[in-house]
This record gives structure tokens, sequence and C-alpha cells, in this order.
């Protein structure tokens, strides 16, 4: 037979569960504004930009059409691509992660990310056809 104890909290309303994820959530975007430098958020906004293109792509190949097959394979890898280079520049640039990239300096790192988007666009433009 449940005590006192186990009763009280299966008669807990479920709105309570859902006030503190939302207090959880609110406190996690107050802690990333206040301790992200601007430019790790301007690589996030592009991050964030790059996986709704994404999901729109493969979203329009699924419900619409995806005829020129290759056009989709590069639009999406493409997105894929640059959110993986993009994701790398972010944790080699991240001031937090400087004992773990101590011989990569933020102009190093930026210059690999731009290198390797070229690279990937050109392959990209080359697969088009």
């Amino acid at each position: 037979m449940a005590g006192p104890k186990a009763s009280s909290t299966a008669a807990r309303p479920a709105s309570s569960s859902s006030a503190g994820d939302s207090s959880a959530i609110q406190s996690l975007w107050r802690t990333y504004n206040d301790t992200t430098p601007s430019r790790l958020k301007l690589v996030d906004c592009f991050l964030v930009f790059l996986m709704l293109s994404g999901i729109a792509q493969f979203l329009y190949c699924i419900l619409v059409t995806n005829f020129p097959f290759n056009a989709f394979l590069a639009g999406f890898g493409s997105c894929v691509g640059q959110f993986v280079l993009t994701a790398s520049l972010r944790a080699q640039v991240n001031p937090e992660n400087r004992a773990e990239f101590k011989e990569v300096s933020p102009e190093r790192a930026f210059a690999d990310f731009a290198l390797g988007s070229i690279v990937l666009h050109f392959f990209v433009f080359n697969f088009l056809g």
C-alpha cells in the first residue's frame, strides 16, 4: 500500500511539469544571451538558417517533387556540408574551447572554413551537371 508521500506526487497536476520546463527553457535562453559572445550568436543564426533550409528542401522533395534529383542532392548536400563546416568553425573560435584548439587561431579557423566552403561549393556546382 502506498504511503501519503506517493499519493501526493501522483496527484500533482501536469501543468506544474510544463511550468518547470518553461522556466528551464527561459533560464537556458537567459544564460545563452548573457554568456555567449555576439560573434558566436551570429554563427548560431547561420547554423539555424542552414538547418531550416535543409529541412525546407527535404520537405519540398517529399511533398512536391524530386524531378531533378541531382538538384535536390546538390542543394541538400550543400546545406549539410556547410552546416558541418560552420559547426567546426564555431567549435574552433569558441573562447571556452581554447584549451583544445591551442594551435588554431581564429583567423586560421576562418581561413580553413572559407577554403572548405569553396571546395564544397565547387563539388556541388559540378554535381548539378
